[in-house]
């Protein structure tokens, strides 16, 4: 078995808070994904200080091979002491996945993950241990394909104290909400949002608390390469179609002179379809082309749906138009919701004369694209890799 993850997080900060105190990190290494959620200590910028500490000790030490006793310890020993309270810490869930199926949880002070599998809510065997006087929940156990984590602070299950519900939303209400919301869609993506907006909704959009869900669904790698720009030589132009072509995963090809060098290269014709808009011009086919789109203004319009979702504005409005019939959105969807791993094949031609049609300002544009898809991509969980021509 060869699995991957496909995740998402959302954050609501504490009403007039700037800053969440929330922290998501997600790692990779050659034979594992790795998701962090760290909880610091009370709101604000403190607590902001806090849980990105505690991320990047327990990220760095996991990918140098630390044992989580080391990684505790560091914690507790790193962490500035609240005068208050006497104590020093960030709460934290930590999810390892390994490629070959292997799963590792340990929990210290968070609600506990809840677990999907088969459409049903499961139970993970715990095994509590003491280090440095901190109780920690570990487990060990196997994943299968669709199994469904949710990882989340304690903001989770106080929404709505005080306000819609006298004790809050408990941790069985919040797992029997996932497992409804993960029956009905199977994108971490949505999953992340219906769960974020529920607690939102509860919270009256005053959320008493920093509140963050971080959604991982196991899954086989998905793998999507995106052809953009014609070559810097038009003599590259072949070599870059065969390296396209060649690599795993869906093919997708964006720009109307790049369209006509794969076509060429296929042998095959461009048809073009009735689907655009005022605001994205319409797709096209090419046969043995999972996706063909115009270049420049498909991509803003694809990078603009992406930033929405980073930046959590999510709403109705934003899942029509995630849902839209048009190139942009159509690139969108495959990128946040059927992908783990983008290739993104760049050609870096710089004299519009070679290519009818190919401007100057087009082609600088198109880079500074590359350059923020690539960012917001990694933002978001993915692997990019970019090979320019």
């Amino acid at each position: 078995m060869n699995v991957s993850i496909d995740v998402s997080w959302k954050s609501l900060n504490k009403h007039d808070e700037e800053l969440c105190g929330d922290k998501v990190e997600i790692l990779k290494t050659d034979d594992s994904d790795i998701i962090i959620l760290a909880d610091g200590m009370g709101s604000g910028v403190k607590a902001n200080i806090l849980a990105t500490l505690a991320s990047k000790i327990l990220g760095t030490m996991f990918l140098e091979g630390e044992p989580i006793e080391e990684a505790v310890e560091t914690l507790a020993s790193t962490l500035p002491i609240c005068k208050v309270r006497g104590v020093a810490y960030s709460t934290f869930s930590i999810l390892q996945i390994f490629h070959n199926g292997d799963a590792y949880l340990v929990e210290f002070d968070n609600p506990s993950c809840v677990f999907v599998r088969n459409k049903k809510l499961m139970k993970i065997p715990e095994n509590y241990r003491e280090i440095s006087g901190k109780k920690i929940r570990e487990y060990r156990f196997k994943v299968e394909p669709n199994d469904c984590f949710v990882l989340m602070s304690d903001g989770t299950i106080y929404a709505g104290v005080g306000e819609l519900l006298n004790l809050g939303w408990t941790w069985e209400s919040m797992a029997e909400y996932t497992l409804k919301c993960a029956k009905e869609t199977k994108s971490a993506a949505r999953i992340a949002s219906l769960l974020s907006q529920a607690c939102d909704d509860l919270y009256q959009q005053r959320p008493g608390d920093d509140t963050t869900v971080a959604v991982a669904r196991v899954i086989e790698r998905r793998i999507v390469n995106i052809f953009t720009g014609p070559p810097k030589d038009k003599e590259d132009d072949r070599k870059l179609m065969m390296d396209f072509m060649a690599s795993e995963g869906k093919k997708i090809v964006c720009g109307g002179t790049t369209s006509k060098i794969a076509a060429q290269y296929l042998g095959q014709n461009i048809t073009n379809n009735n689907d655009g808009t005022k605001e994205v011009p319409p797709t096209a086919n090419i046969r043995g082309i999972d996706l063909v789109t115009e270049g420049v203004l498909t991509m803003s319009h694809t990078f603009k749906l992406l930033r929405r979702f980073d930046e959590g504005d999510i709403d109705e409005e934003f899942f029509d138009a995630l849902d839209a019939n048009n190139g942009g959105a159509k690139l969108a969807r495959i990128l946040l919701e059927d992908c783990t791993e983008v290739n993104l094949f760049v050609g870096k031609a710089n004299n519009e004369a070679n290519y009818e049609g190919n401007t100057l300002f087009d082609i600088s544009i198109r880079k500074n694209l590359v350059v923020q898809l690539k960012e917001i991509l990694e933002h978001l969980g993915k692997q990019v890799k970019i090979t320019y021509y």
